[in-house]
């Protein structure tokens, strides 16, 4: 993988999404399931058989609100709003992807992006759903960005939480709005991390 691919990524932005609020869970009425074969399809060939596929179509919600002709003001465009060039470097690693605005090539570039993010090896060891969000937030900030703010976490740096005051606002709305999409509640607090939170609205 080159290292533009990641200096790409920082070109993509939420403009094509909706603003941030009260979003419908992933499996709601409303949610379109047009494209759900294909993300279940590439979640199980880049993550497994036993990953919950609805992870990445809420990425896509965030992205793009599910509207395959999406395009921001930097150029990503489709599902996942990839640009061009990065396409381009992923297809090169895959070239059986036909092209970057069909829908179904676009969410298996996505998704196969994501993997490369989930599979880097400083995450580890981290529990798979705390890896997917660090790789998540990659997606939005670059893995640069992602993993500045991972090293500039107070160890253990063992939790999307604990990482994302270190992350750039936009990325940190980002992962929280896919977790809000997926799981339909925010992104939850541990007992020590509820605590702290008291500890600092008491000051």
């Amino acid at each position: 993988m080159k290292r533009s691919l990641v200096a790409s990524l920082l070109g993509m932005t939420l403009a094509a999404a909706p603003a941030l609020g009260r979003d419908d869970p992933v499996d709601a009425p409303s949610r379109t399931r047009d494209y759900d074969e294909h993300f279940q399809k590439y979640a199980k060939r880049y993550f497994g058989p036993h990953f919950d596929w609805r992870w990445f179509k809420a990425q896509a919600i965030t992205e793009s609100n599910l509207v395959p002709g999406a395009r921001s003001p930097a150029g990503a465009r489709g599902l996942m709003q990839i640009l061009p060039s990065t396409f381009a470097e992923i297809q090169a690693d895959n070239p059986h992807f036909v092209d970057l605005v069909t829908p179904r090539w676009n969410i298996a570039a996505g998704i196969w992006y994501d993997r490369y993010l989930y599979r880097q090896e400083v995450w580890e060891p981290l529990a798979d759903q705390e890896q997917l969000l660090l790789a998540f937030a990659g997606y939005n900030s670059g893995l640069g960005g992602a993993l500045r703010a991972f090293r500039a976490t107070p160890k253990p740096a063992d939790s999307w939480l604990r990482v994302a005051p270190q992350a750039p606002k936009e990325t940190q709305g980002y992962v929280t709005r896919i977790v809000r999409i997926k799981t339909g509640e925010p992104l939850a607090r541990t007992p020590r991390q509820r605590g702290i939170a008291r500890k600092l609205a008491e000051n």
